[in-house]
């Protein structure tokens, strides 16, 4: 089974990465983080993702400091930092806080006031610079990708991070298929709907029937789907360990067939959920 996605410029990366949201917050559980990141990496799921929103960009760089090869390392600018400018600034924050020399995929976190033209400009000298080596987008609806990519050189827009589960399936009416079409992979937050899902009766049954937890169920479901990078939170060794047997489950038609039911997918057009 694949568990590889690829990049437009060939570059392949694990399916399944590590998500960072509300980590870093409590002294008392930064050391069991870390390890839980470590432990992520050593299995092969080294993308890392943060935000200077998040405010715990100086742990990760703590976490990848003496790993920092093997870490795809993704961080977003805030949209009121979007200006060339302040995204300039920012950047250099960002990279303080990381110890590091690079960020290995950089995004606009969400839409903003600022044009976005001023904000691939931006993106497009960094990456001249070397500071980061790709760019992206998050929180992004199709109408957004279209004039993303109608910017000279916004072709070069590596991922579009949105918010998708078996919850929030709006996203598969027009989106993931434009997505798809234009080769821009879609990496899933919240793919396990911060934990809710795990409470889903019908994906108890399924995981029964696979020995498996309704959060591997889940996440399975999410990386079924070509082109999709799922990155869950864990903060604790065995939660990681616990995604990371999500990649070998093979869920059948029959499984595909009651989540549909269950979580049905759209008929028609929905706001973009999210952010």
């Amino acid at each position: 089974m694949e568990h590889l996605i690829t990049f437009r410029n060939g570059e392949q990366i694990c399916t399944l990465g590590q998500g960072t949201w509300n980590m870093g917050k409590i002294a008392s559980l930064r050391v069991e983080e870390i390890k839980a990141l470590h432990t992520g990496i050593d299995l092969g799921m080294t993308l890392i993702d943060t935000a200077e929103m998040y405010d715990n960009e100086e742990m990760i760089g703590e976490a990848v400091r003496d790993c920092r090869d093997k870490v795809f390392l993704v961080s977003k600018v805030l949209p009121q930092n979007a200006a060339y400018q302040a995204m300039k600034h920012a950047c250099e924050r960002s990279l303080r806080k990381l110890r590091t020399d690079r960020i290995d995929l950089y995004l606009l976190h969400w839409k903003g006031s600022y044009p976005f033209e001023e904000t691939v400009r931006a993106m497009l000298e960094l990456r001249e610079e070397g500071k980061i080596l790709r760019w992206g987008v998050s929180n992004m609806d199709v109408t957004d990708m279209e004039r993303f990519l109608a910017i000279p050189d916004g072709e070069s827009c590596a991922v579009n991070q949105i918010l998708y589960n078996l919850k929030e399936r709006g996203v598969e009416y027009d989106l993931l298929p434009w997505c798809a079409e234009n080769n821009v992979p879609v990496m899933a937050y919240s793919p396990v709907g911060e934990g809710t899902l795990a409470e889903s009766k019908a994906l108890m049954e399924i995981a029964d029937r696979h020995d498996a937890s309704p959060a591997q169920i889940a996440l399975a479901w999410v990386m079924h789907r070509p082109g999709i990078i799922a990155i869950p939170k864990a903060g604790k060794v065995a939660h990681v360990r616990e995604n990371y047997r999500s990649l070998f489950i093979e869920l059948t038609g029959e499984d595909y067939r009651i989540l549909d039911v269950i979580f049905p997918a759209p008929k028609h057009k929905l706001p973009l959920a999210g952010w």
